[in-house]
């Protein structure tokens, strides 16, 4: 089945944007209904059609503009949009011949292309009405597209909420005094001369128990003194862990990617991971977890509504240590709007 949202962009100048972007669409409308990046081409296919063919599928098409855009320029020094073969010069008028709903997405204060600027077959861009996001403004102008979407495609999330990203450990502030109880702006010296007391009084303790106490007759046969027995050296149960640890295999969309696993102490770890978007690298964020020696398992959570309300996706990832230097890595998804899925994978240790 076809996807509802097409997100077109150059990896050169709005990626990062087009991520970001693709993130909360699919918070809103659901991982099926957004489309990023032409992938999985067979080798002997032809680029042309199977870019035209994903195109047909849509119904909204997003073409994401930023400064460079137009500008940026191919190995050989010319201009990349006006190759033919282009890749999103291919996308765009694809969508353009075929009447499909064209927004042009502008980001870092970029401006709309003028027509003798564009190649013949993508000249009509230039009175297609834009939208424009902005880093301050993000998640209101973002809002503001989805509404605008809407007409396109219906939302399979529960509510209609504004895009949030995934959620991160959240750092509280120490407590604080009760209320209406002032604390003095100066402390009182009463408690440090108690303890220059207590300590004067304790080495006086110590002086005179080194200078009166008995002295022990040697023996003369002393016997064989006992070999000292040496502690148990201490044992690093995260050493299996620890370390930057990547997929063996292509992540799947929304799959784990890569992970840098580090000691917090004791059983304790911390794990920073990096999913797929598309063909873009999203950050998960850092989660903490426990290896029990056996396995440490840790959640994220994605596209969180508001207070009260579920996120759309929660993602469980457990870790195993495997042979050698690998790791066994399932991780278990769980969505609100669709079943559930679990995925295994063999992760090896970065060089």
């Amino acid at each position: 089945m076809g996807r509802a949202i097409f997100i077109s962009y150059r990896r050169d100048d709005t990626e990062g944007e087009a991520g970001r972007l693709f993130d909360d669409l699919v918070g809103k409308f659901g991982e099926n209904s957004v489309f990023m990046d032409v992938s999985g081409i067979n080798p002997g296919v032809d680029f042309r059609q199977a870019i035209d063919d994903n195109v047909a599928s849509c119904g909204v098409f997003l073409a994401i503009i930023g400064p460079a855009w137009s500008s940026i320029k191919n190995s050989a020094g010319g201009r990349r949009l006006d190759d033919p073969n282009d890749f999103v010069r291919l996308e765009i008028a694809s969508a353009l011949a075929r009447n499909i709903a064209v927004i042009p997405v502008l980001v870092h204060e970029a401006k709309m292309p003028r027509p003798e600027e564009l190649p013949d077959n993508l000249k009509d861009l230039a009175f297609r009405n834009s939208v424009e996001i902005t880093h301050t403004r993000w998640n209101s102008d973002v809002h503001l597209l989805i509404d605008a979407l809407s007409a396109y495609v219906a939302p399979t999330a529960p509510s209609d909420t504004k895009p949030v990203h995934a959620t991160v450990a959240v750092q509280l502030p120490p407590p604080t005094s009760p209320a209406g109880k002032a604390q003095s702006s100066r402390p009182s010296s009463i408690p440090l001369i108690l303890g220059i007391v207590a300590a004067a009084v304790v080495a006086l303790g110590i002086v005179g128990y080194l200078i009166f106490r008995p002295h022990p007759t040697p023996n003369p046969n002393p016997g064989p003194t006992p070999a000292a027995v040496p502690a148990p050296a201490p044992v690093n149960v995260t050493s299996p862990l620890a370390g930057t640890w990547t997929n063996t295999t292509p992540a799947p969309q929304n799959g784990l990617d890569k992970m840098e696993i580090s000691s917090t102490g004791g059983q304790g770890v911390s794990i920073h991971a990096w999913g797929k978007c598309g063909q873009l690298e999203c950050d998960w964020g850092t989660q903490p977890a426990n290896f029990d020696g056996q396995q440490a398992e840790a959640s994220w959570q994605f596209g969180a509504a508001t207070a009260g309300q579920a996120p759309n996706r929660t993602a469980t990832v457990t870790i195993q240590p495997g042979t050698g230097e690998q790791l066994n890595v399932t991780v278990a998804n769980a969505y609100t709007n669709h079943p559930s899925n679990q995925h295994q994978f063999t992760f090896v240790k970065a060089p």
